[in-house]
């Protein structure tokens, strides 16, 4: 037979959840500001203790009006708070299975969709989704398995507010380790965000790709193209991501496409008059330069992403060679709309010419003495130093490099050594 302190303590359970139970929306507003500012951090023994054993029975009526109101915002930052108490607290996992029972992880994801919802009111439901996902590997399934993936790069593409967006990819990452039935689902849900109109989606897209890419594997195919766009960000921090992003792509399948693709870029269409200047641009009454084209910024993202690569490993500077790369660094040299596409694309054409001997003397024949001499003294600002017919003369060269020079070289620098074992033996 419960004592006198337990009846009393009992009943005042009752007559709490009798108010709340007829309570209008001004009442339950009072409440909610009351428990989140008494229940703040409590562990499950506290918050039992405070509801005389009873607390499941308050965030079962949480819960409920959750699911009837959310489409209304009615005190839905509050409720969300309160929610966060219970499935927060030590030793509550029952709290989360009883809110995981009735529904509460598709409630939480249809309030990532609604437009016209609060930002903040979306990053407390992310909070609430990654206190389930901390749960355990199930627990990041069964988010997975209501459409989570989707509904958080839709927030992380199209939210407003930076905090609900590195909410967002948090939660992404979380879902994309220790979840290898859905690894794969996550990483093409952060492709999918690359073409957005955020730089700071891309960014955070980026980031999260480069740190799940090891556990996934393989990269799809359709990683490329997005890839390859927002190495052309205008946004440095972008690029930057993208950059680090390349080096862990070398040793997949997708390293053929992703080298053919770069040296692509260097060359867009057209190339031929790079360096031949509009009368509007060529005006020296001209109050500033014409704004650069997306091509010509990728064009220099992808020069400085190939001098990455190519210090990477023999090999791949080799396949490079074999896809006329340099040839491609010179127009891109010769692109006097875009210094940073000179820039770039003379400090990788540095590597080439010092590691390949034959490279250089190609080179040479290509260009003269003059502007050979010019590269040799000061390969990083050299194509300061050249004048209108240089440029044109330079991004129309062309440097025919013989299909099997590249191996004769290596062959012939690797002799009474330990072979190097390149890649075009393994094909």
């Amino acid at each position: 037979m419960a004592s006198v302190k337990e009846q009393e303590a009992i009943r005042k359970l009752m007559v709490f959840l009798q108010e709340w139970d007829s309570g209008h929306k001004v009442a339950r507003s009072r409440v909610l500001d009351s428990f989140i500012k008494s229940n703040n951090g409590k562990t499950e023994p506290e918050l039992e203790l405070e509801f005389s054993q009873g607390a499941s029975l308050f965030l079962a009526r949480l819960t409920a009006w959750l699911r009837m109101t959310y489409m209304h915002s009615t005190c839905l930052d509050k409720l969300l708070k309160s929610i966060g108490i219970f499935l927060s607290a030590a030793g509550g996992r029952r709290y989360l299975i009883e809110f995981l029972e009735i529904g509460g992880v598709m409630t939480l994801l249809e309030i990532l969709g609604l437009n016209h919802l609060k930002e903040e009111d979306k990053r407390e439901s992310v909070k609430l989704l990654q206190l389930v996902a901390n749960a355990g590997r199930k627990y990041k399934e069964l988010i997975c398995e209501s459409y989570g993936v989707q509904c958080l790069a839709e927030l992380l593409a199209t939210s407003t507010s930076a905090e609900a967006q590195e909410d967002a990819q948090v939660l992404l990452d979380s879902l994309g380790r220790g979840n290898p039935k859905y690894q794969h689902q996550v990483y093409k849900g952060l492709i999918a965000v690359l073409p957005c109109a955020s730089p700071r989606a891309q960014q955070l897209a980026l980031q999260t790709l480069g740190a799940i890419q090891e556990l996934v594997g393989e990269a799809p195919p359709a990683l490329l193209e997005p890839l390859l766009a927002v190495l052309g960000s205008a946004h440095l921090e972008v690029q930057h991501e993208a950059l680090q992003l390349l080096p862990a792509l070398l040793p997949l399948r997708v390293r053929p496409a992703l080298l053919a693709a770069l040296v692509a870029a260097l060359t867009p269409p057209g190339h031929p008059a790079l360096a031949s200047r509009s009368e509007s641009t060529a005006d020296p009454n001209a109050l500033c330069p014409r704004e650069p084209t997306l091509a010509y910024i990728q064009q220099a993202a992808a020069a400085k992403a190939i001098g990455i690569l190519a210090k990477e490993s023999v090999e791949v500077a080799e396949e490079l060679i074999q896809l006329n790369v340099v040839h491609g660094l010179m127009v891109a040299v010769g692109n006097m709309e875009h210094m940073p596409s000179q820039r770039h694309s003379s400090i990788s054409l540095k590597y080439f010419v010092h590691t390949f001997p034959f490279v250089e003397e190609h080179m040479k024949n290509a260009v003269g003495d003059t502007l050979f001499q010019l590269f040799m003294d000061s390969p990083e600002t050299w194509y300061t130093k050249m004048d209108q017919a240089q440029a044109e003369e330079l991004a129309s060269s062309i440097l025919d490099i013989p299909k099997d020079m590249g191996r004769k070289q290596s062959t012939e620098e690797v002799q009474g050594s330990t072979p190097i074992s390149f890649s075009w033996r393994l094909h």
